[in-house]
């Protein structure tokens, strides 16, 4: 079977495409539809039909723009409302893409119009089940987002159907289908994804936790829910988008893709108070840039801490990024729907800086600066990476405030102090570090390597420990 799994590691997204006999298919595809429709020219092929496993929450999908394209028709499961024309198909509904079937299995719980899509050979042999956020290869779908839309939808009636859905729908199919789930390690779908994008479902219901032949709904719905953070505050608002449409990806691009010079720049940013966000590279970043701008480089993840940390998808933007890196930025950003670029600072940072304007910048130390530092007691340190890190391994006396819990905890962080932050790697204290900046706080100072780097130096053993350590 003609099956091509199209994977973008910054969203951790697989969408499909599955061609016969200049016939095609997308499975879940995303906002800039170019890949998907130079594929189809590869292979002189037409898309027939753009399959939809649920309403996404993490991306804007590419379905609308794709229908436009090339007429496709759009296929939602059961129970789905989009508000455009789509094909709402019915449970066990059959379609034809030249000699396979995709047959259309409704399996909800991840969302209640979630939908798994079992792939049918030319020869009327079952090949695999593309399975959205049902089942992903270690994991399967949270239940806890369709209730920020829908109120009545509650993580545990979602985590219930959930239950039903796999054991009654996808655990009695054979066990050498392949799983084609629609994301992998890294997506804040689930929670324990694997790295591994394909398994077959046999070795699934060996390893899988959710998959467990001896596990009660009750078992069930308990470890599901153990666990669990809060979704990213963007999750909700990109349903929405394809619950009622978007507009035109190519409209987005020509709206954004204006150049400015650092005098029209600084204007729109005066009149309009759009957000200044600068994607360079956070070692770049710490260097120069422009005040009040938050850094969020595009070589990490961006989309998720671009929709963890940017509250609205409507807030007007404006664009600092190395040159040629517009058009990337803008896509990225299109993805998970923050749609409000208006410009870009023509020429990058060095424009600004050669026309004389004001600058800033960020204090870095190196981590063996840090260990003197820690060791005469003359530092006030925050740890800005995940709970889950901070409580495996952390240096003594650190505070730890989430990155994507900054926000709320600004209070608690005092203005007066000189402050030192230090995440894993770098990538999350210096977008810490620019949104402090940005609110009033002066004395900033970036640890260079982060954690990574810390545990590499001389610092004794009692500088940094496990909290079993410390009990």
């Amino acid at each position: 079977m003609r099956i091509e799994q199209i994977y973008t590691g910054c969203l951790a997204h697989a969408a499909y495409y599955l061609e016969d006999q200049g016939e095609a298919a997308i499975f879940d595809p995303l906002r800039e539809v170019g890949p998907y429709l130079d594929r189809a020219q590869k292979d002189n092929a037409k898309i027939k039909y753009v399959f939809e496993t649920h309403f996404h929450a993490d991306f804007v999908s590419g379905h609308l723009d794709l229908k436009k394209a090339t007429g496709a028709q759009i296929v939602f499961g059961p129970l789905a409302k989009p508000g455009y024309d789509a094909l709402i198909a019915t449970d066990g509904q059959e379609f034809k893409i030249g000699r396979y079937t995709v047959k259309v299995i409704h399996t909800p719980g991840h969302t209640m119009e979630s939908t798994t899509y079992l792939l049918i050979d030319q020869h009327g042999e079952m090949h695999g089940i593309i399975t959205g956020d049902t089942l992903f290869i270690g994991d399967v779908g949270r239940p806890d987002l369709a209730q920020h839309v829908v109120s009545d939808l509650t993580e545990e009636k979602l985590a219930g159907h959930l239950f039903d859905s796999l054991r009654n729908k996808i655990m009695t199919l054979p066990d050498h289908l392949i799983v084609y789930p629609n994301h992998g390690a890294g997506s804040a779908c689930g929670k324990m994804m694997s790295k591994e994008t394909t398994d077959t479902l046999g070795n699934q219901k060996k390893v899988n936790y959710a998959l467990r032949a001896d596990m009660s709904k009750e078992e069930f719905i308990d470890e599901l829910l153990t666990g669990l953070t809060a979704p990213p505050s963007y999750f909700p608002q990109n349903v929405l988008m394809n619950i009622k449409g978007y507009e035109s990806l190519d409209t987005v691009m020509q709206r954004a893709q204006q150049p400015l010079s650092p005098e029209a720049f600084e204007a729109a940013a005066n009149e309009t108070g759009a957000l200044m966000l600068d994607v360079r590279d956070p070692e770049i970043f710490a260097q120069g840039f422009i005040p009040n701008s938050i850094n969020i480089g595009l070589n990490g993840n961006f989309a998720q801490w671009v929709g963890e940390l940017i509250p609205s998808v409507q807030q007007e933007i404006l664009l600092i990024t190395e040159p040629g890196k517009e058009e990337e930025a803008i896509t990225r950003l299109s993805r998970v729907g923050y749609d409000g670029v208006i410009g870009f600072l023509k020429g990058g940072f060095d424009a600004w800086r050669t026309s004389d304007k004001e600058i800033d910048t960020v204090n870095r130390i190196s981590a063996e600066t840090l260990a003197a530092m820690v060791k005469e007691d003359a530092v006030l340190l925050f740890d800005v990476r995940k709970k889950s890190e901070y409580d495996s391994q952390h240096v003594i006396g650190a505070t730890n405030v989430p990155l994507n819990e900054l926000n709320q905890h600004l209070a608690e962080i005092p203005k007066d102090k000189a402050l030192v932050l230090h995440c894993a790697g770098g990538y999350r204290s210096m977008i810490a570090s620019s949104m402090l900046k940005q609110r009033g706080w002066d004395q900033i100072t970036d640890v260079q390597g982060g954690f990574a780097a810390i545990k590499e130096t001389t610092v004794p053993s009692t500088d940094y420990v496990c909290p079993t350590t410390l009990l």
